[in-house]
């Protein structure tokens, strides 16, 4: 469908601070991005990356949690949350599959698909992998006169391959490379090329489990933290972008209710280490915070102290999500979550809700988005997600 407008004359400039925006507004489904106030005077100040896409969670079970993941139950999805979940997943191999309509109260054509999958090679090595494919549906480019110059359907993709090894019979590590192409213009305008955007970025993750004895059945804890997207910036024409290294930690309590009643809880935090943008005069100058112009490194370990709020707006750029799983004689599962982002780094706060079925082998998941506010686009967005696991059981 035609949404997008963009005249000829100086075209590339327009387009190359379009997608950009495009893209970051549809991943965080009608954030307040950029400057600007709110109606209580608070300064908006979202970080802006390129390929937000990474940052979508394109799994029913974790959506169906308020985007938990960090330390949650290992399934076939994890390479997305914690890979070095993988390590105590207790099937010998899994693939699944996911499919994500974004946004599709404001536009219909807007979809993230998923596939992702493991094999355990022994008891302390596996291997991952996962494909994203983020369509951001058709765009019609017109001239100053109304008339249609061309049809272009954006899209972005990201290839991952990851290594996992147990450490010890409760704690694992991992690391994951990812290559990372955007292609939200490529082309010649007004005279100007404009090419895809590419990076090559990591992860790494490290994952804890225990169970400790309680009154009837032991409870299971479990720990995790990531810092994914490690990588080179994206360029767009004559610009740079971070892509968005993100830095995510979580814990999550498995109760064993009884024999077949089981209940999880867990809590997921959630930063980018990417430069804050600075407050700027009229003439551009910097008045507040610091230049964001700097290298990969300086930009992961600046971004704790950048913020031009100081440590009050550091701490809002944290964002907490939490979420409950239920399990019945492990064959049907409920879910519930929340999560929040302070308004003046995106204001995403929105309730889910999920469920689940296990046949055998087969599982499937889906998930329901409830924002807090009125008309928002992400308002009934639905996750649906197939998932088979083979090989045995618990010799792993």
């Amino acid at each position: 469908m035609s949404r997008d407008k963009l005249d000829a004359g100086g075209m590339c400039l327009k387009f190359v601070s379009t997608v950009i925006l495009a893209a970051c507004s549809l991943y965080a489904a009608a954030q307040d991005i950029g400057g600007g106030t709110q109606s209580d005077g608070k300064r908006i100040n979202s970080i802006i990356t390129a390929a937000p896409f990474l940052m979508i969670g394109p799994d029913s079970r974790s959506g169906g949690m308020g985007d938990v993941g960090a330390a949650t139950a290992p399934d076939a999805n994890s390479m997305h949350w914690n890979p070095a979940k993988y390590a105590f997943i207790e099937t010998q191999g899994g693939v699944s599959l996911a499919f994500t309509p974004w946004l599709k109260q404001l536009i219909d054509d807007i979809n993230l698909a998923y596939l992702a999958g493991y094999y355990k090679i022994d008891n302390r090595q596996t291997l991952a992998g996962s494909i994203r494919y983020f369509s951001l549906g058709d765009i019609t480019f017109t001239d100053p006169q109304g008339n249609e110059i061309q049809q272009y359907n954006p899209s972005e993709f990201a290839l991952d391959a990851a290594y996992i090894r147990k450490l010890t019979d409760n704690f694992s590590i991992a690391m994951a490379l990812r290559y990372i192409h955007s292609n939200l213009g490529a082309g010649s305008y007004n005279g100007t090329n404009v090419n895809p955007g590419t990076s090559v970025a990591a992860d790494v993750g490290i994952y804890y489990t225990t169970s400790v004895p309680t009154r009837g059945e032991p409870t299971d804890l479990s720990y995790g933290v990531t810092i994914s997207n490690i990588g080179s910036k994206m360029q767009y024409g004559s610009q740079k972008y971070f892509i968005p290294t993100n830095f995510r930690a979580g814990g999550a309590a498995t109760f064993h209710l009884d024999k077949i009643n089981q209940l999880t809880i867990a809590l997921d935090l959630n930063k980018l280490l990417v430069p804050t943008s600075p407050y700027r005069d009229a003439e551009g100058n910097i008045i507040a915070g610091k230049d964001p112009d700097r290298s990969v490194p300086s930009g992961i370990f600046g971004s704790f102290t950048d913020a031009p709020g100081g440590f009050r707006e550091e701490l809002h750029e944290i964002s907490a999500s939490t979420g409950l799983e239920y399990w019945y004689d492990d064959l049907f599962a409920l879910r519930g979550g929340f999560l929040y982002e302070h308004p003046t780094k995106g204001n995403r706060k929105f309730y889910t809700l999920g469920a689940g079925i296990k046949y055998t082998s087969l599982h499937f998941d889906f998930a329901y988005l409830i924002p807090t506010d009125q008309q928002n686009p992400m308002e009934k967005t639905l996750r649906f997600t197939l998932l088979y696991n083979f090989g045995p059981q618990n010799e792993f």
